[in-house]
């Protein structure tokens, strides 16, 4: 890589680190209303399948809604963020070949923990709205990360449907869920809220495309170009090796 590349991946990543910091810091200086995104409800009657308005206070408001779903020690020192969709080919890679690595290694040393966030490409992706909905509809049975899985292992079976909602629904009684219960919140509106959220925490973050993947660790956020297991490792190692350096 060049010198001028260098400097030009510097100056993104600090740019990133202070969208991160202060949307995580919830500096109360850009009032919300409502989110850029198109809202309404298709394909069902019922279950919300596209963002829905939000009118949210304050950046304090929107932290506190978009929240992502951790997997490892809630203490961990270092996290792996990434922004998903669950109709992006690129994400079921990722789920299914890069993430069980880091969960076998450095999740399980409790080194690190990883934590998903929606960000749904609904202008190309049109069942990923609901999908991320269907998946927090499983995290109320304690079911989210293996319905995760199931859903990627199945992307292409349910990407394509007009009316995805009963191969979700299919999906949630294999993983040994109330199907019901499932049933009834996915046929409902319930988190479509905290997806727009997390969609609009991503946008504010420079996200635009998926899968996003962001090492957080020594005060720094780091966006990473590749997504691969040895690239995630060689950025956490290189971050804290570089606080170790400091002490």
């Amino acid at each position: 890589m060049s010198r001028g590349e260098d400097r030009r991946v510097a100056r993104e990543t600090q740019s990133d680190m202070k969208r991160f910091y202060y949307i995580f810091g919830a500096v109360a200086v850009i009032g919300i209303g409502v989110v850029g995104f198109n809202v309404g409800n298709s394909m069902l009657s019922s279950a919300v399948t596209a963002p829905v308005e939000l009118d949210l206070a304050d950046d304090e408001a929107l932290v506190e809604l978009a929240q992502g779903v951790t997997l490892g020690d809630p203490e961990a020192l270092v996290t792996v963020v990434e922004f998903g969709d669950y109709q992006c080919p690129g994400c079921g890679a990722f789920a299914l070949s890069v993430k069980p690595q880091l969960e076998g290694t450095l999740v399980a040393s409790g080194e690190v923990k990883f934590v998903y966030y929606d960000f749904p490409l609904i202008s190309i992706h049109p069942n990923a709205f609901l999908a991320a909905r269907a998946a927090r509809c499983s995290g109320e049975q304690d079911s989210y990360w293996e319905y995760h899985e199931t859903l990627f292992r199945n992307q292409s079976r349910w990407a394509a449907a007009t009316m995805p909602a009963s191969a979700f629904e299919d999906y949630a009684e294999e993983v040994g869920m109330d199907g019901a219960a499932f049933e009834a919140c996915l046929n409902s509106e319930k988190y479509a809220d905290v997806v727009t959220a997390n969609m609009e925490l991503g946008a504010r973050m420079g996200v635009n495309g998926t899968p996003t993947v962001m090492v957080n660790a020594s005060g720094e956020l780091r966006r990473l170009n590749s997504n691969d297991f040895q690239s995630i490792s060689v950025a956490i190692d290189q971050m804290t090796e570089s606080e170790d350096g400091s002490n």
